[in-house]
């Protein structure tokens, strides 16, 4: 129920900590991830851009509070401070830093196993979509995760994704490890099976209006296959609106 969440910005350490132990348990533990300053001792799973992030935190308060979900957000003048979005490792970004617009860049986003298929990632972009609007967002953008590394297995959802929801050219961003997602003739993909393998958080991301950069990176400290999602806020509010109308009302 709605009375149960509480969903707000991390404004300590402890809260941020609380974050990063959520992550260690979703990314490490479950999925098998790793990186250079994961605290394995400490279970946390953190890297040298938690201090520039906005940490996006839901709580149960039916379980003392207990963090329950977490987004990470780096605005563009954050980004500066960093010297660097996240996502530039693997992406070149030039069409968004040369648009001119309002950018954040989402990612680290989980929810405990216990939540999932629920609520909670509803109220996870409640308070995204507040954000959003008290910064004046103009382009969301992150890369989001496929489990594995087998780029056969999932050639079918790569290769839907590239020829269904590619990003127009304005914002179509490139890997710069690149691994092609255009692997399966479009006629040749059984869209259903195809749209089953993608996780739900694209699947989501979709209906809102999302698109894919260019080719996929993989990830393998993280044992996954990464592709960049964009979303123009404008076409995001829009359908947002009449999902979250659909979602109340079942």
């Amino acid at each position: 129920m709605a009375e149960d969440f509480a969903v707000e910005l991390a404004d300590d350490e402890a809260a941020v900590r609380a974050a990063q132990r959520l992550r260690y348990e979703v990314f490490v533990e479950e999925l098998g991830g790793d990186g250079a300053l994961v605290d394995h001792r400490n279970r946390l799973e953190r890297d040298r851009f938690d201090p520039f992030f906005d940490h996006l935190l839901l709580r149960d308060r039916a379980r003392d509070d207990a963090v329950v979900g977490v987004y990470r957000l780096l605005r563009g003048d954050r980004a500066k401070a960093a010297g660097q979005f996240y996502s530039e490792d693997e992406y070149d970004l030039g069409p968004l830093r040369q648009s001119g617009r309002r950018l954040l860049e989402l990612g680290r986003s989980c929810v405990h196993p216990e939540y999932r298929g629920g609520a909670a990632m509803f109220h996870l972009w409640q308070g995204l979509a507040d954000y959003v609007l008290r910064h004046e967002v103009e382009v969301l953008f992150g890369t989001a995760s496929f489990h594995g590394t087998d780029v056969a297995t999932l050639a079918p959802s790569l290769s839907l994704l590239h020829h269904r929801h590619l990003a127009p050219d304005g914002l179509r961003v490139r890997a710069r490890a690149f691994q092609s997602m255009d692997l399966v003739p479009e006629a040749e993909i059984d869209r259903r099976a195809a749209m089953l393998q993608v996780p739900a958080l694209i699947k989501a991301y979709l209906r809102l209006g999302g698109c894919v950069g260019e080719g996929a990176f993989i990830d393998h400290a993280f044992n996954t296959t990464d592709v960049c999602l964009v979303m123009d806020t404008a076409t995001m509010t829009e359908r947002a609106r009449a999902l979250y109308t659909r979602e109340r009302a079942e």
